[in-house]
């Protein structure tokens, strides 16, 4: 399962925060490249789409569309802010 590092967990919860209001709101990946070239996009969503899968705390829900679970299965997230406050996000494998 996708886990998150704590810089992760901390930016996704801020950027939640600041473009929703509800309380289900999370963070929601989904594919959006091809099988030999994946990519993902991440957007905030009020609400889990039909198919998610759930993960996350008290403090951050994140939805992975059903292809993005898969794909993301054995994957860290992690989070960066740089000097002008762009967010990147960048994924690791999972230590062995």
């Amino acid at each position: 399962m996708l886990t998150l590092t704590e810089n992760a967990n901390t930016i996704a919860a801020t950027i939640v925060a600041q473009q929703s209001t509800t309380s289900d709101a999370g963070l929601r990946i989904h594919s959006s490249g091809t099988e030999t070239e994946p990519r993902f996009a991440v957007t905030v969503a009020s609400t889990p789409e039909p198919g998610d899968s759930i993960i996350g705390d008290e403090d951050i829900r994140v939805f992975l569309e059903k292809a993005a679970a898969e794909a993301l299965d054995d994957k860290v997230l992690d989070a960066s802010v740089d000097e002008q406050g762009a967010v990147s996000f960048s994924l690791m494998p999972q230590p062995a």
